[in-house]
């Protein structure tokens, strides 16, 4: 893993922030939940970097090596829909009209329904 803030910084790939830290993955749970996982590693990332000011890179590198394991443990123990990570998630929709909802009201208030 113990490569240079700079070469982390440089990594779009899922696979190789993987390879980066040297983190063992399941390429298949990778593919299903590729997004996802990069969604929450992106907002571990986040917090980490709002409450660690003052660290080295190393030590910030490890952090981040923790973050990306958590991001694809959780998503092995959850699901994409029961982490609700993407605004399509939180929007309720009836697939006979095609309504769809971003407020607190879940039904359909059209009467061809």
């Amino acid at each position: 893993m113990k490569g240079l803030i700079e070469e982390f910084m440089q990594i779009v790939n899922a696979e190789d922030f993987f390879e980066f830290f040297d983190i063992p993955f399941d390429p298949h749970v990778l593919n299903v939940n590729r997004l996802h996982i990069l969604k929450k590693f992106s907002i571990y990332i986040h917090e980490l970097d709002s409450s660690i000011a003052d660290v080295t890179d190393e030590r910030r590198l490890d952090f981040y090596q923790e973050a990306l394991l958590r991001a694809y443990n959780d998503l092995i123990a959850s699901s994409p829909k029961k982490e609700k990570l993407f605004r399509v998630f939180h929007e309720e929709q009836c697939y006979s009209c095609s309504f769809k909802n971003n407020n607190s009201e879940s039904t359909c208030t059209l009467s061809s329904c």
